[in-house]
């Protein structure tokens, strides 16, 4: 199991599962890894040759500059060259890596998806932030790369969004906006494996309007429609994921996704559901 963190709870709770199926289980992150050309072995870990390992389980590939991120995508495609099954595949973990291309895959697949405005371009964003805020109330600004809520902020007012996205400018980041779906508070979470939805729980914002476990949201069990779970299943099919958490949200009858996790954290939907 590749992760950087082994005593993590969800890395705990996978050992634990495949101890229990009597499946020998080598935790290491990308860290213990050196990769090799023009000599073998390819790829070390820990000193054993890669192709030891009957297959691999990504948890989170953690944050890290973009000479790291992009070794360890390289790292990841090359042990899958060798042979190596890998779940989620490295081209899932691109894809749903990149929010916005995560978002134009499923978009272009049929699905419903936030409106969302992506540029480089700070006037480009003000335009776009007007235009938003116009139907929807309020502007949700998010870094593209990122997971648990972190950096993610919500305002109407045009002046401090133009501040946002100056500073975001000069500091070489991608402006990304998206218009806020009035929730209710909550929003849906499918864990998907295969073909189907092993478990689903409502997301509960705290005192606020984020809904991530991690910013303090609550998790609630909830029984999805057919509808929802097909939806859910195809989300993560069409961003090439076996394992996925697919966040959902509802609008007046409507269902849309707005995320695709390839490396998805379980914590609350295990607690809150007792389905391992």
């Amino acid at each position: 199991m590749l992760t950087r963190k082994r005593d993590s709870w969800c890395s705990a709770r996978i050992i634990e599962a495949f101890e229990a199926k009597n499946v020998k289980t080598l935790a290491f992150s990308f860290r213990d890894i050196a990769c090799n050309a023009g000599f073998k072995p390819e790829v070390k870990v820990l000193g054993l040759d890669i192709r030891e390992l009957d297959g691999i389980l990504v948890r989170p590939i953690g944050p890290g500059s973009l000479e790291e991120i992009i070794f360890r995508i390289d790292t990841l495609h090359r042990i899958a060259r060798l042979g190596i099954p890998i779940i989620n595949n490295p081209q899932a973990i691109e894809n749903a890596a990149n929010k916005y291309y995560t978002l134009t895959l499923l978009e272009d697949s049929g699905i419903k998806v936030p409106r969302t405005i992506v540029t480089e371009n700070v006037v480009e964003a003000v335009k776009g932030f007007k235009e938003l805020v116009k139907e929807s109330g309020e502007v949700v600004i998010k870094p593209i790369f990122g997971s648990k809520g972190i950096g993610i902020t919500k305002t109407s007012d045009v002046e401090v969004a133009g501040r946002i996205f100056r500073l975001l400018h000069r500091n070489h980041f991608i402006l990304y906006l998206q218009e806020y779906i009035p929730h209710g508070g909550k929003d849906i979470r499918c864990f998907v494996v295969g073909e189907r939805v092993v478990a689903s729980m409502y997301r509960l914002a705290k005192g606020g309007w984020k809904t991530n476990i991690s910013q303090g949201g609550i998790a609630q069990p909830f029984k999805p429609s057919s509808e929802v779970e097909e939806l859910a299943v195809k989300a993560a099919k069409i961003v090439g994921c076996e394992i996925a958490g697919v966040d959902l949200m509802e609008r007046k009858g409507e269902v849309m996704v707005h995320e695709v996790n390839s490396q998805p954290g379980f914590m609350g939907l295990q607690t809150s559901t007792g389905i391992n």
